[in-house]
This record gives C-alpha cells, structure tokens and sequence, in this order.
C-alpha cells in the first residue's frame, strides 16, 4: 500500500490519507506505527509522536479509524477438458483501494445508536468492565492501554452489529425451540449449543485485534500470539460472504463435529488388532457401533464419578506453567457465551468471569504485592499440579500409563511440573520430543522460543529397589549424565537443534532422577555467592522461606546435569577433535548461547542457567560486557555494538577469546580485509590454537549472511551475520589451512544446489 495525501498542508482540518495498491514493496509507503511511536505520514511534517502521547490521546476518545484495503475474490474464466466439460471453478485473490461506497461507518453507528440500549437492557451484549487485575491486561501493550475499558470496546462499531445482531437471533431460535410441543429436546440443545460455539469461533476472527496474514493471505484470530495485544492495523471478516463469515464459521464446527465422530465410530474393528495396553481386558467394539464415551466439565484434582483403580490411560495436556493465563484468556469468550449457551447450560455460567483462583498456572498477578510473588506463583502451581496427579494417580490402574505432553524453556517450571509428579507417586518411564510449533508462528518468530513439545510416559513409581544401592546424588549424578548422553545423538539425528537440544534431555534426565527418588547429597551443596540485589517478587522460594537445605536434592538438579552434559557434546561437535582446546568461560558462554537459543534475544533466566554451567557470573561477566538486560531478556550484541560502547576488549585475547574475534569482525567491517588480517598478525593470533578453536566454533553458530546463502537473516539477527561474513571471509584469506569451512555453511550451500 501507498499512501496518498490530501490538503493544503499542517493545521488543515480536512487534510486525510487516501490508499492505493502498488506493484512491489520497494514502492510501499514506510510504516506509520514502530515500538508504540507514531510517525505522521505527511512529508512536510513527518513528526514522531511519542507513544505514551498516542496512548493518552487514544483514552481521551481521539483516536480514530480508516478503511485501508479491501481484499475480494473473484472467479476465473472457465476452462474446459479435452472432452468439452467444464473444470472446477477457480478463484483469484486481489486486493484494491477503498472506493467511496465502502466507506459506511457513518450508518453503521447510527444501526448501532439505535440498537445498543436495547441490547444492553436485555444483557444481549458483554458490557463488563476489562478485569484489569490480571496478568494479562496488567502487563503487555494491551486495547486498555488505548481507552478500552470494556469487553465491547475490543470490538469495532461494524463487528459489534453483527455480533449483536447473531445474539438476538439466536434467543430468538431458543425462544422458537421452546415453544414447540415437548419443548427444548437434548437434542435440540445441543444442536444450538454448537451454533453458540460457531458464533464464538466467528468473534475470535471478527475483533481489534484480528489481522491479515500477509504471507498465508488469511485472516489471523484474536489470539495468535496467547494474549490481548493491541493491533495499531486490523482486519474485518466480511460476516455474510458466501464461503466466509458465517458460512466459515459453521463449517469450522460442522468439521469438528465430523473428527470427533470419526474418532468415535470403529469402521474398522474388524481388522484392528489391539496393543498390549488394552489386550485382553478391553472388550471389542463391534463394527459399525459407537464407542461410550462420558464426558465430564469438572476439575481435575476431584474425579468423583471415576472409582479408584478402574483407568487404563490418562492423556494430559496440562497448562504450561506461566506460558498461557488460560482463563484470564477465555473472558473474551465466556462473556458472550453466557449470553448464548448461557441460555442451554446456565450452570456452566453462574459467574460473572472464568474462574482464575483454581486455575493451575503460575500467575504472579494472583500474589501481587507479596514478597516473592513469582515464586509463590511457581509453589501454587506446583501444589495444584501434584492435587491433579494425585487424583490421577488414584484412578489409575497399578498396570496403568499416564502421559502428558509439556515444553518450557525455564527449568523452574519443569522443576515445579516433576516435583508434583513424584510426591504424587509417579516415575517416569519415557520420553520423546515432538515439533509441535509452525514456522511462521508468531510464538517463535524472531525468538529462542522451543519448537518441540516433550512427551513423558509416566506409571505408577514402586517400592524403591534396596539392591539399587543408589542413596545420594553423587551416585546419581554419573547415571543421570550417562542417560542423557545416550540419547543426546539421537535426538540432534532426529533433527532436534537449538534450546529444544536441551529440553529434549530434560525427559532421559528425569527419568534417571524419579526413579531413584528420594535421594539426598551425601555432602552439602556450596552455597551460590548473591551478586545482585533484587526485588521482592523476583525472590526464590527458598530465599522467601528461609528454608535452604544445603542437603537437599531436586529436579532441578537432574537437570542442571543434564545442560552440563549437553554443553559437553555441543562443544564436542562445534570443533575439530584434532585440534580441540579448552576455550575460556565467556568465549564458551557465547558459542553456546547462539547455539542454543539461535537468537540474540532470550530469556535471561536461561541465560543465567548456562552462565552457572561455564562458570560465569552473569551480571558481572556478560552483562555489559557481551550482552545487555532488557526487562526478562538478554540481548547479545554483534561486534560493532560492543565497539560503539567501548566493551571490546583487548585484541590479543589476553582475557577471552571473543574480544579477539570480535575485534576481527569490526576491523573488517569499519575498515577492510587487508586491516582485520593486520590484526591477526600484529596479535600472533594465527598461532594461537585456543584463538583458531574459538574461530571454529563461532563459525558454526553465528547466523550466516545473505552473500553466502541468497537470502536475508531475521531482521535481529542481522547484525550477527555481518559478523559472521567478516570472519568467513577472513577465514578464507588468512586462515583456510587452519580453520576448516564452518559445516552449516557447507550444509546450506549443499540444499541450494540441490533445490
């Protein structure tokens, strides 16, 4: 899209943009919103305006909207067979300007004037007030930081038409199901329990905060990214397109319902022969029948219509520990339902929102002002997920199998999640990683976020073996080290990378650990020297608790070792075996931080974990040396930043080896080649086999550059990558014999020659 300006120039009232659609980005206007701050399209004025003036202005009422671009569909001319019969339709998707009648807000607000009392005065439409009590709309850059206050703000004029509208006839519908004789059947019920869904499903495309996916040409859902992110640009689903709106939305159900049924339905009983888990205890469905199936709307630490002893399998997809505020989330949805569905089922809906209090998450904003409200967060999780396995663990079978899926890159919460695991009585027997995330997923765009869901098979634990001889960690510690190792190839030949390379060892690791649990240290653990002051939430819950047992074991233990053993193995790979040296803790630090994460931003409690794995003090050596501290983050930075602020170091290396290559990159991307070779031997560092070690590694981790693979890095990352062309090219000229040619660049070169 290009804009185009009318008026007569800065403090003409009528003054306005106009669209139109252009051939190529190069001819695309800049953007107009960037970090919150708003930039003003006009080239005589072209002013930033600060976000924090946008957002007040925004709660004032002075913010505005603009119809953009209009994407239609329209059907191509049809062709014909050999044999004179006409093909399927075909259809292409274009995009085109506003045209003056699509501008109707001006009627659409007056529809609404007219129709909003009444909806209101017959509870038709979710007027409440945004619980701004939560995590979720106390944190992030959030529709209330912009002037909405209630749940029928998130929604655009024209949006709320249409949902207002669906609502009322929809009461219309019951009204009509309940005056025929025999009134409202269960069939009937859940007929229109379903159309209350299909409506739902419609909102969650239809808000402020829906988008067009540019790349998919799809519309994007209200909570692509697990939260209420305001969006400066949205899009509308035209609700009465044939083949979209509505007709989408129902067809979204109806294909649901049909999946469920298949799933129901054994067609295939006959030939299917049963695994060893339901052999000769399960009795054969006969073809053509349907399984029974119960379903329940109750929580899971009180399964009071299962007996104890009478499950097979439990199949558990638990919160994520404070990845998702579940409930926090479905407000969006349960304020309509109850206006809806509410009418079928009125005792799911006696609330005025989801219940938060019992929802087994880590969230800080139910401990908000307490001393260590993070941790307190994490022991509530920990508590509510032991009462979950518990009742699990009851109506199991002793022969039965739970498994549950989970991934996080905090090893707290994998600490929280086996902890109540194990006091509930669990071992865990498997494990397996499996890519869950797609690549265009907003939850991994740009971040070190995992791609991989670990799976772990878990049974009940038995009596602890007295012959086992495993009492203390220190034996322990070799066998959770041994089992990790052992699975460690297979998993990076199965094309696990990155941070998921360590979360897929967390599954061996734990399940070495809770087998022999309960364990203790047979010599107290050294205590860790406090470096930095911090505040009152971010406390551990040992520090909050007073409570430090330096005897004491836990998860968290398996899987420190865990990331030790893997960081061994990477090393191993990164360098030649015949020329291998120990590389000091900060150059270690670094090579596998873009290792792992493959990003320069991530978490900094991660960051702090590998930091304790190399031996480094993260606050003292990295921060502000290497790297800095942005809220939760850490951001690494490329040789040119750590020049800019002075933090390269000496070129020789004398105190880590990244400030000798990084001293090589910026020489050789401020000046030339021929002055970053100069370097190299004013500093002996071709001599040097830690330095050429070093080279080798970074090598293999630094993102590669568009000169190299045809195509530009994520924008974060290209810094990083300028880094990486510096040193390949010195490579080549200066250290060829030396330095073998990074294997990720041979690997790459191999797919597009191939392609």
């Amino acid at each position: 899209m290009r804009n185009r300006l009318l008026g007569d120039g800065p403090g003409d009232a009528s003054r306005h943009c106009t669209f139109e659609i252009v051939g190529s980005a190069a001819e695309q206007s800049e953007g107009t919103v960037k970090g919150g701050d708003a930039t003003c399209p006009y080239p005589d004025c072209g002013r930033v305006i600060d976000g924090d003036q946008v957002k007040a202005q925004a709660q004032a009422g002075g913010m505005g909207e603009q119809l953009f671009a209009v994407v239609f569909k329209r059907k191509l001319p049809i062709e014909y067979t050999k044999t004179g019969k006409p093909k399927k339709d075909k259809w292409e998707r274009g995009y085109r300007a506003p045209h003056p009648g699509d501008e109707n807000s001006a009627a659409i607000e007056a529809a609404l004037a007219e129709k909003l009392p009444e909806w209101e005065a017959m509870d038709l439409v979710p007027n409440e007030l945004l619980p701004m009590d939560t995590e979720s709309w106390t944190h992030g850059n959030t529709p209330a930081q912009y002037g909405a206050t209630n749940f029928l703000d998130l929604f655009s004029p024209r949006q709320l038409l249409c949902h207002g509208t669906s609502v009322e006839i929809f009461r219309d519908l019951v009204t009509e199901e309940r005056g025929k004789p025999g009134g409202l059947t269960d069939a009937g019920r859940a007929a229109l329990g379903y159309v209350a869904l299909a409506l739902d499903k419609l909102r969650d495309y239809n808000s402020r905060m829906t988008r067009w996916h540019s790349i998919r040409e799809v519309m994007v859902n209200t909570f692509d990214r697990h939260d209420f992110a305001y969006k400066a640009s949205y899009a509308e689903m035209a609700a009465l397109i044939a083949g979209l709106g509505y007709d989408w939305a129902f067809g979204q159900v109806a294909k649901c319902i049909g999946e469920l049924l298949d799933l129901l339905n054994s067609q295939q009983a006959s030939t299917v022969t049963a695994g060893p888990l339901f052999g000769a205890t399960t009795p054969a469905i006969p073809k053509g029948s349907t399984a029974p199936v119960v379903i329940s709307c109750d929580s899971g630490d009180s399964l009071a219509h299962l007996d104890a002893g009478t499950v097979d399998a439990v199949v558990m997809d638990p919160p994520y520990y404070d990845n998702v505020m579940y409930a926090e989330l479905s407000d969006f949805f349960y304020v309509w339902l109850k206006r809806s569905a509410g009418l079928l089922y009125p005792e799911l809906f006696m609330a005025a929102l989801t219940d938060k209090e019992n929802e087994a998450v880590a969230n800080p904003a139910r401990h908000e002002g307490k001393k260590g409200a993070k941790a307190l967060a994490g022991l509530d999780y920990q508590h509510k997920m032991a009462e979950i396995f518990t009742e699990m663990r009851r109506v199991l079978k002793d022969d039965g199998v739970m498994t549950l899926m989970f991934t996080h890159k905090a090893t707290g919460a994998w600490d929280a999640l086996t902890k109540g695991l194990i006091d509930a009585g669990f071992v865990i027997t498997a494990s397996w990683p499996i890519n869950s995330e797609a690549e265009g997923s907003l939850h991994i765009k740009d971040k070190s976020a995992a791609n991989s869901t670990i799976f772990l098979v878990c049974r009940p634990r038995p009596a602890q073996k007295p012959e086992d001889g495993v009492q203390y960690w220190e034996d322990l510690e070799p066998r959770v080290k041994a089992a990790v190792r052992q699975r460690i190839e297979q998993f990076q030949a199965g094309g696990i990378r990155g941070v998921d390379l360590y979360l897929s060892c967390f599954g061996p690791a734990l399940e070495e650990f809770s087998l022999h649990w309960p364990i203790k240290r047979g010599q107290p653990k050294p205590i860790a020297e406090k470096t930095k002051k911090r505040g009152r939430a971010q406390l551990t819950l040992d520090e909050l608790l007073g409570e430090a047992d330096p005897y004491a074991v836990s998860p968290e233990d398996a899987l420190d070792a865990a990331r030790r053993e893997v960081k061994a193995w990477r090393m191993e790979k990164l360098t030649s075996g015949s020329r291998r040296a120990q590389l000091d803790p900060l150059t270690e630090w670094f090579v596998l931080a873009w290792d792992a994460f493959q990003a320069p931003q991530f978490p900094y409690d991660e960051a702090l974990r590998l930091a304790r794995v190399v031996g480094l003090d993260l606050d003292k050596d990295v921060v502000g040396v290497l790297a800095e501290k942005k809220a939760s983050d850490l951001i690494l930075w490329d040789s040119s930043t750590r020049a800019t602020k002075g933090k390269l170091g000496a070129p020789d290396g004398t105190k880590s080896w990244i400030d000798a290559i990084h001293h090589c990159a910026h020489r050789a991307r401020s000046i030339d080649l021929n002055a970053a070779k100069q370097l190299l031997d004013d500093n002996g560092l071709a001599n040097s086999p830690v330095f050429l070690t070093a080279l080798e590694a970074v090598l293999e981790v630094l993102p590669l550059s568009a000169r190299y693979t045809g195509f530009d890095p994520v924008k974060a990352a290209a810094p990083a990558a300028s880094d990486f062309e510096a040193l390949e090219n010195l490579r080549r000229l200066a250290l060829a014999e030396q330095v073998p040619a990074p294997k990720q660049l041979e690997l790459v070169l191999a797919e597009l020659a191939e392609a």
